[in-house]
């Protein structure tokens, strides 16, 4: 495949991917709400006498600081995954070329 060709797939590709993630902010109104929120307001309004099982041990001061500790856990896993791919093909070149040579 040429180069030129290669490219212009990539930046077709990339241009996908941001349409698909901004239309929905753009097409659907009301606030974004986590699956945590949902939860808990459905458990509400099922039972509304319900008490947790447990408190947690370490309560976000605010919603920004809960915001950064989500993204950055998930920055976190994504390096760790990302390390571990890139180890395992490097391997998989190095036995390749021993193999050759």
């Amino acid at each position: 495949m040429k180069k030129d060709s290669l490219g212009k797939q990539n930046w077709l590709l990339a241009i996908a991917v941001i349409s698909l993630a901004v239309t929905p902010l753009i097409f659907i109104k009301g606030e974004y709400a986590g699956s945590d929120a949902q939860a808990e307001g459905a458990i509400n309004e099922l039972s509304p006498g319900y008490t947790p099982w447990f408190n947690p041990f370490f309560e976000p001061p605010s919603d920004e600081i809960e915001s950064l500790l989500f993204s950055s856990q998930a920055a976190l896993g994504t390096g760790v995954i990302g390390y571990v791919i890139g180890l395992y093909k490097g391997r998989s070149e190095k036995r390749k070329k021993d193999d050759r040579g």
